[in-house]
């Protein structure tokens, strides 16, 4: 027998495609030929997505050489690898970021298709009778924080608050169960999240794909209200 399980779930956290894997087991759809073939199948998955997950974190030199001979007509030096490697893996982050705001946006339009018709909103709509001033960069950061944390909450608990020196992101719509705030402006950007003292830590970014990389922090925030 192999050292590692070819097949592992969590109880509490089943997800859709491991639901179809279990159903095999079933003495209802068992069948020997089949279970072993999807033993084989599942442990070079495993594999394969262990050895993506490595690379799209921390690639390899042959990873990156793979993707540099494509775009790059030079010689690869040790310089030109060293620098392709930055950028090979800031690709793989703004894959990933692109492959999730599609995600989210085909349930966002899910979701309006099930809705009534809202009024369309004109730019001078936007902004408040206190002079508060939605920006489009404060609405696709509330996008982009949605998208992450509907990986672990429905996305609908997420609401944007807006005010005039902070945007705030609430979780169900309550002042005091902050998630964060953005802070942005033409020249400068930055988030604060809620940390497990509730306080606010604060984080430059240069760019909104920057949020992505605050995965962790903006889970433990979740984790805290939903413990």
């Amino acid at each position: 027998m192999d050292e590692k399980p070819f097949f592992e779930f969590k109880i509490t956290d089943i997800k859709d495609n491991e639901i179809v894997e279990l159903k095999k087991f079933h003495k209802s759809y068992f069948d020997i030929g089949n279970i072993t073939n999807t033993a084989s199948e599942l442990k070079y998955l495993n594999q394969i997505k262990h050895s993506l997950n490595e690379e799209f974190g921390d690639p390899s030199d042959e990873f990156v050489k793979y993707f540099t001979r494509k775009v790059y007509p030079g010689t690869i030096t040790q310089k030109v690898l060293e620098q392709f490697k930055l950028i090979t893996k800031k690709a793989c982050s703004l894959y990933i970021s692109d492959i999730l705001n599609e995600r989210f946006k085909s349930a966002l339009e899910k979701e309006t298709q099930n809705e009534e018709p809202l009024t369309t909103i004109t730019p001078a709509e936007q902004e408040s009778s206190d002079g508060v001033v939605t920006s489009e960069d404060e609405i696709m950061g509330h996008m982009i924080v949605r998208a992450i944390l509907s990986e672990k909450i429905n996305a609908k608990r997420i609401v944007m608050r807006d005010a005039l020196s902070y945007c705030a992101i609430l979780l169900d719509d309550n002042n005091r169960k902050p998630i964060c705030r953005f802070y942005f402006s033409e020249k400068k950007k930055s988030i604060s999240i809620v940390d497990s003292n509730k306080s606010f830590v604060k984080t430059e970014i240069s760019d909104l794909n920057d949020i992505y990389q605050l995965k962790k922090a903006l889970f433990d925030t979740i984790d805290m209200y939903d413990k």
